[in-house]
């Protein structure tokens, strides 16, 4: 995630600087409506990505039924969405209505590089979630054996570390920052927290998101083709011999595909407009509108919010572990150990 170009004045709107000072940059002030309404929408959009997550984590956290590699996954996934409408959003939503950013330099950093790593963080997660739905539906005897607990903890540090190491080195590096400076922008007016490294940067985040984006439809289209054949074999053998038969993946393990399926083609829906316009604005010189970014970064944000209301529709667990929560049956330590799946 790059920081926005820093802001000029809009067509029709009063323009003044966000500081006193030299080369400030300059201050949109919408009309107060507007104003008040955009700030409703982005409460609502951080107080719905918080609770949702949060319900997420508490009930993966409580209920030892969900204790699975996959749900621990998406455990950490929903964490990082958490954590980034507990930390970021609320930064974000102030810098984008207001235009500037009021915080200072080092923090401008440090909410760079958290967005950027809870970001990263969510679609490495994505991908081994999606690796870990290919080896349940295209192998399913062995799955228990090669996508054990210890394996999905191994699949959660490397997504957390790996964003880590690679944003820290861009952000906080000086050698990078001295060698590769003349990949800067000209010096970005004071108060827009313009950080990173903007043509180079661009071209580096396109392939860290659209690589793993890539794995993903892969083998999620071959998750699909092999889930259809076992659908049609296991239709085939019913009607031949009468009884039920259990051949290759399970319904609820396609099922799971299916679910997680739709939050990775959300996730590129939401992410794929941003990376692309990073990539081509820094071929043209920064030409997109400070508007334009601040929707095209706010509808990649939404996607943050989106997974807990994908497991809400298509999970029966999950709605009967949510009730239990949400009506302090959570509280009560036999709900622990509650079968979610009858």
């Amino acid at each position: 995630v790059t920081s926005a170009p820093g802001p000029g004045p809009g067509e029709g709107m009063i323009p003044v600087f966000c500081y006193e000072a030299n080369g400030s940059c300059f201050r949109t002030l919408h009309p107060f409506g507007i104003q008040v309404a955009i700030y409703v929408v982005c409460a609502l959009g951080m107080l719905l990505t918080v609770l949702g997550n949060l319900l997420v984590v508490i009930v993966v956290s409580h209920f030892k039924a969900l204790h699975t590699p996959t749900n621990f996954l998406l455990l950490s996934l929903a964490l990082a969405d958490l954590l980034l409408g507990l930390i970021v959003l609320p930064f974000s939503t102030i810098r984008s209505v207001e235009s500037c950013w009021y915080f200072g330099d080092d923090f401008c950093k440090l909410h760079t590089f958290l967005d950027t790593v809870f970001c990263l963080t969510s679609i490495f997660h994505l991908c081994f979630i999606s690796i870990d739905r290919h080896y349940a539906i295209c192998d399913p005897l062995l799955y228990p054996t090669k996508f054990t607990i210890r394996v999905a903890c191994i699949y959660i540090g490397v997504g957390w570390a790996v964003p880590m190491v690679y944003t820290s080195i861009f952000l906080y590096a000086k050698e990078i920052t001295e060698g590769l400076g003349h990949f800067l922008q000209d010096m970005p007016c004071v108060g827009s927290c313009q950080l990173l490294f903007n043509k180079l940067w661009g071209w580096l985040n396109f392939p860290v998101f659209f690589f793993p984006c890539l794995i993903m439809i892969v083998l999620y289209i071959k998750i699909f083709t092999v889930a259809n054949k076992q659908a049609r074999l296991i239709s085939n053998m019913k009607k031949s011999v009468g009884s039920q038969l259990h051949v290759g993946a399970s319904k609820s393990e396609r099922k799971a595909a299916k679910t997680l399926g739709i939050a990775v083609g959300i996730y590129l829906l939401c992410w794929l407009p941003f990376t692309i316009d990073t990539m081509v604005d820094s071929l043209l010189d920064f030409i997109t509108p400070p508007v334009l970014f601040d929707i095209l970064i706010w509808f990649a944000y939404f996607n943050s919010a989106c997974n807990p209301l994908i497991y809400v529709f298509s999970y029966r667990w999950f709605r009967k572990a949510a009730k239990l929560v949400l009506t302090q049956g959570i509280f009560c330590s036999r709900t622990s150990t509650v079968d979610l799946y009858l």
